[in-house]
C-alpha cells in the first residue's frame, strides 16, 4: 500500500506530519512526501521516507504556470500510483483533488487547516480571490471516493454554508496533534522571577504579531518586568507577512526578543510561562496553542474559530482577548503577572485539555479511521488493531 502526503512546504510536512508518516510506515504502508523544494525535505531520508519535489509556488496567480504545475502533479501521481493521496492546505487540496482524478488515484483526503489568507484577509487581493477559490473548491473537493478533513466546527459550518464540499464527506479532526511526551510541563519557576510570554507563529499580521509588540511596549512603559519572546520567521509567500525590518525595529525598541526559527520548541517552552496568540487569522487549530497547552502554559488568545477550540472558556482554560486590540492583550497579561496562582491554574487546566483532546496518538487514529472509510485495498494486519485502540 502506498500513501502520498502532499503540502505546499516541506517545512509543514516535516513539522506537522512526520509522526503520521512514521505511524503509517510502522503499519506496513509505503509513504511518499510531495512538496516544493525546501531546506527540510532532505531530512525525510533520515526516517526512511521518500520525498518528491514539485515546482509549485504558493503565491503564484499565473494561470499558465498553474496549469503546468497541475499537469506536473498529475504526472507525478500517475508515476507513483498511490492507493491514497492526502493533501494539506487549501491550494494543495484543490490541486491534489484535480490531479488525483486525472491520474486515477482511487482515494483522496483533502485537509484544510483553517481558511487562510483568502478568507481571513480583507485586502483587495483576498476579496478578489475569494469567489474564485470558492468556485475551485466546489468543483474539486468532496467528489468521488474522497473526504474533507477540517479542524474545527466553525470551518465545517462554513464549508457547508458555502457548499464547498458535501456535508456527508466532511470530517472534523481537532488539530494536527501534539506529542504530549515531548511537550510536558517544566518545574514551577519562582513567582519572583519575571513572567515570560511567548508568541510562536509564522509572522503574519493576522496572527496578532503587531498587537503583541505594542502590548509589550505598553507594559514596559508601566514599569512591568515581563520578558516577551517572538519565535518564527516572515513568510515571503504570504501577502500578509510582517517584514524582517519591522521585527528588527520592535527588538531595537526593547519590546521583545526575536528568536527567529526555533528547532527545539519543547526546550523553549520549558523557559516560558504564557503562550500568547492574539490571532484574527482564520485558524484551523493553532499548533502553538496546543503545544503550549501540553507544556502547561497559561494560554492567551482570541475567541475566534480555531483558537476557541483550545481556550473554550475565558478564565477557566485560558484568557480571551479582543482581536486587533493591543490594550486588551496587555490587560490580560498584566492580570496574569499580578495573579501567579491564576497563571498556574490556567496552565494546569491547559495541560488537561491537551491530554484529553489534542494527543497526537488520538489524531493519528482518527486520521486512520478516515483512510479506513476510503481505501480500496485490504488494510495491513496491524491497521485494524490501531483503529481499535481508544
Amino acid at each position: 500500500m502506498k500513501i502520498v502526503l502532499f503540502a505546499n512546504t516541506d517545512w509543514y510536512l516535516y513539522n506537522f506530519r512526520l509522526s503520521t508518516a512514521q505511524q503509517l510506515q510502522s503499519l506496513g504502508a509505503e509513504v511518499v512526501m510531495v512538496s516544493p523544494p525546501g531546506d527540510f525535505g532532505a531530512r525525510f531520508a533520515d526516517h526512511g521516507i521518500q520525498w518528491r519535489t514539485l515546482p509549485m509556488q504558493r503565491s503564484s496567480l499565473n494561470p499558465l504556470r498553474e496549469a503546468w504545475v497541475l499537469r506536473a502533479l498529475a504526472r507525478l501521481l500517475a508515476a507513483e500510483k498511490p492507493d491514497l493521496l492526502h493533501s494539506f492546505t487549501a491550494k494543495c487540496a484543490v490541486y491534489g483533488a484535480l490531479a488525483g482524478r486525472i491520474a486515477g488515484v482511487p482515494a483522496m483526503v483533502n485537509a484544510v487547516a483553517g481558511m487562510g489568507y483568502v478568507f481571513a484577509s480583507e485586502s483587495l487581493k483576498a476579496r478578489v480571490l475569494r469567489p474564485l477559490v470558492g468556485a475551485l473548491m466546489r468543483g474539486s473537493l468532496g467528489h468521488g471516493n474522497s473526504r474533507v478533513i477540517l479542524q474545527n466546527p466553525d470551518d465545517a459550518d462554513l464549508f457547508t454554508e458555502l457548499r464547498l464540499a458535501p456535508a456527508e464527506k466532511i470530517r472534523v479532526i481537532r488539530s494536527s496533534g501534539v506529542d504530549i511526551t515531548r511537550f510536558s510541563p517544566a518545574p514551577r519557576a519562582p513567582a519572583t522571577r519575571p513572567m515570560c510570554v511567548l508568541l510562536a507563529a509564522r509572522l503574519l499580521r493576522e496572527k496578532g504579531v503587531g498587537e503583541f509588540a505594542e502590548a509589550a511596549l505598553m507594559l514596559k512603559r508601566q514599569g512591568r518586568q515581563i520578558d516577551f519572546l517572538l519565535a518564527g520567521t516572515p513568510d515571503p509567500g504570504n501577502p500578509s507577512s510582517v517584514q524582517r525590518e519591522e521585527v528588527e525595529e520592535w527588538q531595537r525598541q526593547g519590546a521583545l526578543r526575536w528568536l527567529g526559527h526555533v528547532e527545539d520548541m519543547p526546550a523553549l517552552m520549558r523557559r516560558v510561562d504564557v503562550m500568547a496568540l492574539p490571532s484574527y487569522y482564520r485558524e484551523g487549530v493553532p499548533k502553538s496553542l496546543i503545544e503550549g497547552a501540553a507544556s502547561g502554559l497559561a494560554l492567551v488568545t482570541t475567541d475566534l474559530p480555531g483558537c476557541r477550540e483550545v481556550v473554550a472558556e475565558d478564565g477557566v482554560d485560558g484568557l480571551h482577548v479582543q482581536p486587533r486590540s493591543a490594550s486588551s492583550l496587555a490587560a490580560a497579561l498584566a492580570r496574569l503577572d499580578d495573579d501567579r496562582e491564576l497563571l498556574l491554574r490556567l496552565g494546569d487546566r491547559a495541560r488537561q485539555q491537551a491530554l484529553q483532546h489534542f494527543d497526537l496518538r488520538g489524531v493519528i487514529r482518527q486520521t486512520l479511521e478516515v483512510y479506513d472509510e476510503l481505501l480500496p485495498v485490504p488494510l495491513p494486519g496491524d491497521w485494524q488493531k490501531c483503529l481499535q485502540v481508544s
